[in-house]
């Protein structure tokens, strides 16, 4: 029988959590309708699992946080976590190589960008206190995009690109909360840095997801 943890920021932290899984996988669904007709297969592809994964690590995350589970259970459980969310950060720098330099460059590049990601997940691995590691190379990976899509917005030539960018600054925005331990606030609920982090970053994924929409359907 599942027991539920007894800490209130943890179990807001796990209730947003369910809800910024169910906004990204529910945006696979937003991005991909009527996909198969689509001229930007691959690139509805990419971002659905990068988006995808972003939503399988929430659903992770909710049960880590909000249930009471085995130390050995929940060590396995960030691991699987960590592994989606470098799996999702390599697919999303995939994604901006996409629309910055076409579908061919993506290919190219997409190998060494899911070994890049493995590699540093492996890293968490082995230095387990130096999760930073990963951090740095997510903060990359969003700095590259946000910079890109900037640079597309005043070029003018994709649809959607302004929304694309505001998805990044905020989801830029919503890691540094993270990073802000010591942040709470109260609004009916007790919400730490992480069920913080988990609002802003579902704004940010909905912004990303009109903004990817909007791109495809020109």
């Amino acid at each position: 029988m599942m027991e539920f943890i007894k800490d209130p920021a943890e179990r807001t932290t796990a209730a947003t959590d369910v809800i910024l899984a169910i906004v990204a996988l529910g945006g696979i669904w937003f991005l991909g309708w009527n996909a198969a007709d689509s001229s930007e297969l691959l690139k509805i592809l990419i971002w659905s699992a990068a988006i995808g994964l972003i939503g399988l690590a929430s659903a992770l995350g909710a049960a880590a946080h909000g249930l009471v589970i085995s130390p050995r259970l929940h060590n396995r459980i960030w691991q699987v976590l960590n592994a989606c969310l470098a799996l999702a950060v390599s697919l999303f720098a995939a994604g901006v190589v996409y629309d910055v330099w076409g579908s061919v460059a993506c290919q190219r590049v997409l190998p060494f960008l899911i070994a890049a990601g493995l590699v540093f997940f492996t890293a968490t691995l082995v230095f387990p206190g130096y999760f930073f590691i990963f951090i740095v190379y997510e903060g990359l990976a969003l700095i590259f995009a946000l910079m890109a899509y900037i640079y597309i917005t005043f070029g003018g030539e994709l649809s959607g690109a302004p929304l694309i960018a505001g998805g990044i600054l905020v989801s830029i925005l919503a890691a540094g909360l993270q990073a802000c331990k010591s942040i709470t606030v109260t609004v009916i609920w007790q919400f730490d840095h992480n069920g913080i982090f988990h609002i802003v970053q579902i704004i940010g994924i909905i912004l990303l997801l009109i903004g990817l929409r909007q791109s495809v359907l020109g």
